[in-house]
């Protein structure tokens, strides 16, 4: 189970991932803690631009729809309103994601776990991997849910307790990735403008550490990840940033997408190339 806070998320952090667990037989599910209403229209060419001027948030549904059935996953909204941007005052939208209480916002989620029942949960960081208030809530009630899913009597009106056995942050964006892609692009004499690219992500990214333990090799899921990704058109333009590096060059240089486990309740492996090592479960199928 992969939470992210707006249709689009999914396909820029892990897309390739859930594509490859699928693939494997495993059910995978991707849960959208809102519509994405707060949105703007990113794509000066999009198709379908009169309906995303008359209704944004349906046609935002439409293309999750579509980038679900590349993925090959299942889908839930967990219903919440897009808070946008704080204010300047620091202020968020009255009954908007981000300013609900975690006792109300993790409730669908705890309930969803509890039916689904994973055994992987990936999230976000404590910074919401950016910090959007909705990207920070979706780590609050993603943390709220590892925590307390499995406790008898916690939520007591959401099913019956499930416990996850592993949590990861997702790590997709990491400077070890940034620098291989940068090797490749000056081995590949590449034009000037990637190599100005890739060091102003290493610039923006600074010291922070590269703290992904689990790479999973999802190269030949590129392609999928690219189709997601362009599956929300009103979001992704063909010339979006995404696409700044050829893809054949990306599977040389980093075939990965990347995590970190953050805690564990199955004795796991040091070093990690599956979401599911240390997992033994010999009477259903992988479930993440």
């Amino acid at each position: 189970m992969a939470v992210h806070a707006h249709p689009d998320d999914e396909s820029s952090k892990g897309a390739a991932t859930y594509a490859h667990y699928t693939r494997q037989g495993a059910e995978v599910m991707v849960v959208s803690c809102t519509g994405g209403e707060a949105g703007d229209i990113l794509n000066e060419g999009l198709a379908e631009r009169a309906m995303a001027e008359r209704d944004l948030p349906g046609l935002r549904r439409i293309e999750m729809a579509r980038a679900q059935a590349v993925m090959g996953v299942q889908h839930r909204w967990l219903g919440y309103v897009d808070s946008g941007m704080a204010r300047e005052d620091g202020s968020l939208p009255p009954a908007s994601f981000a300013s609900i209480p975690v006792e109300v916002s993790a409730e669908p989620l705890v309930r969803l776990v509890r039916e689904f029942r994973p055994h992987v949960l990936v999230a976000y960081d404590e910074n919401g991997g950016y910090p959007h208030p909705d990207h920070i809530q979706a780590h609050v009630v993603a943390m709220e849910a590892w925590r307390e899913s499995g406790v008898a009597g916690s939520y007591p009106d959401a099913g019956e307790p499930w416990e996850i056995s592993k949590l990861y942050f997702d790590r997709i964006f990491n400077g070890a990735k940034l620098r291989a892609v940068r090797e490749h692009l000056v081995a590949g004499d590449a034009a000037p403008e990637m190599l100005e690219a890739v060091d102003e992500m290493l610039g923006w990214m600074g010291d922070r550490p590269d703290l992904a333990t689990t790479h999973v090799h999802v190269a030949d899921h590129f392609e999928a990840r690219d189709r997601a990704l362009l599956s929300h058109a009103s979001q992704v333009a063909p010339d979006s940033s995404f696409f700044r590096w050829p893809r054949d060059l990306q599977q040389r240089a980093w075939p990965f997408e990347d995590f970190q486990l953050v805690e564990s309740r199955v004795a796991a492996p040091d070093e990690e190339h599956d979401l599911f090592a240390g997992i033994v479960d010999d009477e259903q199928a992988a479930v993440a």
